[in-house]
């Protein structure tokens, strides 16, 4: 469950290391956001190896796609979570800035619209 002010990690090599969550897109009144929800985020820190060549700069705002979450998800009578909270920036066109992404996705992406993310992750979960 991610709200307004929640601090998330960025899960692909965009160059941002942290970012914080503006707004949650999706209705009026929407104040969490699942797996797979749009978000509003500000890039708060930069990897440090990136920092000159990095494809965003920080305090920049972008949108991000919640990859994964530490609020359990049940699956085929399983509950899945992860350890952390991660997001997958995005363009306004609505496709990803980065090239690759770390650590495995939810099968559920792929059913949805964002079957290019599958090419991009190492795996599925």
């Amino acid at each position: 469950m991610i709200q307004q002010q929640t601090i998330l990690k960025v899960a692909d090599n965009s160059g941002a290391k942290l970012v914080k969550c503006i707004k949650v897109l999706g209705g009026f009144k929407r104040k969490v956001a699942f797996l797979g929800d749009i978000v509003i985020v500000s890039v708060i820190k930069l990897r440090n190896k990136s920092k000159i060549f990095s494809k965003v700069k920080k305090g920049e705002i972008y949108k991000a796609l919640i990859l994964r979450t530490k609020h359990s998800v049940k699956k085929r009578g399983i509950n899945i979570s992860f350890d952390g909270n991660y997001v997958c920036l995005i363009n306004k066109q609505g496709k990803p800035i980065s090239t690759r992404i770390f650590g495995p996705i939810p099968k559920e992406l792929k059913k949805h619209k964002w079957v290019r993310l599958s090419s991009l992750s190492s795996g599925f979960l």
